[in-house]
């Protein structure tokens, strides 16, 4: 009976994930991301942590209205959308931009930038230094995951 035992501890402990995997499944993201309407903010965006590890961290992201233009200057966005439509201005300058947290500015709009669609199934990759903003026509909505990357 000791072996027995000894070796379903040692079963256990060789199945065991490793430290810092992480694993979502398509119900859970979906639940989750149903309750992020309800905590919308003043300008029509929630977003739920998936959580950080070490250079990076994860969230989905739920938008109803569009975002403000921004720029982080150590980070790249990696954006996966979900669901909705919107489009995206990437580039240029952000005017009117101010520092709100360390390494981010903030701005109402991008002079000079290009937009692009952005569709359920797009896979965007915004790199540190790159002005972008997330723009949606009235009455549209979009949900997407993104993923967050520490420069080195």
């Amino acid at each position: 009976m000791k072996k027995i035992i000894a070796l379903l501890f040692a079963a256990a402990a060789i199945a065991a994930l490793p430290a810092g995997y992480d694993h979502w499944t398509s119900e859970q993201l979906t639940a989750r991301a149903k309750t992020l309407p309800a905590r919308m903010s003043s300008v029509r965006v929630a977003t739920s942590s998936l959580g950080g590890w070490g250079n990076h961290s994860m969230s989905l992201v739920h938008r109803e209205g569009s975002g403000q233009a921004e720029l982080h200057q150590t980070q790249s966005d990696i954006l996966i959308i979900q669901s909705g439509d919107g489009s995206i201005v990437i580039g240029g300058t952000i005017p009117d931009g101010k520092a709100t947290t360390p390494h981010e500015i903030r701005g109402s709009k991008i002079n000079g930038g290009e937009t692009q669609p952005l569709h359920a199934g797009d896979v965007l990759h915004i790199s540190p230094r790159t002005s972008h903003q997330i723009v949606l026509e009235p009455g549209h909505k979009i949900d997407y995951l993104a993923v967050k990357v520490d420069a080195h």
